[in-house]
């Protein structure tokens, strides 16, 4: 897979995009109120306070296990450009690209700036550092489109959370998702002919790489929404495979939305496609996931960019 891609710019689309995205949150704010307003705040504090320390602690090897996976995406597009770059430069790399995007939301921010500033101080060209953006986000659509169509298969009456479909639909789209990936790893296997969308020439991936992708795309989302799985209460509580096809479904639709942390929308896919556990304690699990998920590595990534900049800044001085 390869793209020729020039140093990453700031775009109208970029501003339009930002504009939905803030549109998004005040849409979801208002809804999200109208959902809550009979909810004061000792009851989500209840809630926390009833999650266990084992459920706590689960939550954060399920997001270390999240952000591992992300790593790993970094990694394959890695190798896939044939490139030798140290493990832990990736990881922290990685981490911090995937920390700002996911709080941000804007599209400028999701992973192109800060990518650029990191790889090409390995020598990476730009065509090569957009072939990894490209390749990254792949994976990630790889992966949504795997889940997905496992999930509306193996339960297909789950659809009805989300939408008044018929389970025989929600197999039928399940088929048509996992076909497509069949016809990706059909492609890879049997080096079909590359194809040009606009700037984007797309080449397959050797096999070795796509049974990479296969595993790495789908293994970040089903830690992340273990974060929330672990931190929803026993009682009533819906099982993983809900949980996990509620959480597909509701970070689509906040990525779709270009909502900064997907703010809003998470809360409200998940109120209304739970009903049976009480709001608190979902806005209670929904609380964990942002922190551990979201501030926490926000946090961490902007220390880990000050720190790259500082090195960055020490290196140019001793040349000069």
């Amino acid at each position: 897979m390869s793209v020729v891609e020039a140093k990453p710019k700031l775009k109208r689309s970029d501003l339009i995009w930002t504009l939905i995205g803030l549109c998004a949150v005040v849409l979801s704010g208002v809804l999200l109120y109208r959902e809550l307003r009979t909810i004061s705040l000792d009851e989500i504090k209840g809630s926390l306070d009833a999650i266990s320390h084992l459920n706590w602690a689960l939550a954060a090897v399920a997001t270390l296990g999240a952000y591992w996976a992300l790593a790993w995406y970094d990694r394959i597009a890695v190798a896939h450009l044939g490139k030798q770059i140290p493990w832990r430069f990736i990881t922290l790399c990685s981490f911090t690209t995937y920390a700002l995007a996911h709080n941000i939301g804007a599209s400028v921010f999701s992973g192109a700036v800060v990518r650029y500033r990191a790889y090409s101080s390995k020598g990476l060209t730009p065509q090569e550092i957009g072939v990894l953006i490209v390749f990254c986000s792949f994976t990630f659509v790889l992966g949504t489109l795997l889940a997905s169509g496992c999930v509306l298969i193996a339960q297909p009456e789950l659809i009805h959370r989300v939408a008044r479909i018929t389970p025989l639909v929600s197999v039928i789209i399940g088929s048509l998702l996992l076909g497509v990936v069949a016809l990706y790893v059909l492609g890879s296997w049997r080096q079909f002919k590359p194809w040009t969308l606009g700037k984007v020439h797309v080449e397959y991936p050797r096999l070795r790489i796509v049974s990479r992708q296969l595993l790495a795309g789908p293994l970040e989302l089903l830690c992340a929404a273990a974060i929330i799985y672990f931190a929803l209460p026993a009682d009533n509580h819906p099982g993983y495979l809900v949980v996990l096809g509620v959480f597909l479904a509701s970070f689509s639709l906040a990525l779709l939305s270009h909502a900064p942390g997907g703010l809003g929308v998470l809360e409200v896919t998940f109120l209304a496609a739970l009903p049976e556990i009480p709001a608190a304690d979902v806005l209670a699990a929904l609380i964990v996931f942002r922190v551990f998920y979201l501030l926490l590595p926000f946090a961490l990534s902007l220390l880990v960019v000050l720190g790259f900049e500082w090195t960055q800044w020490q290196e140019r001085r001793k040349a000069s």
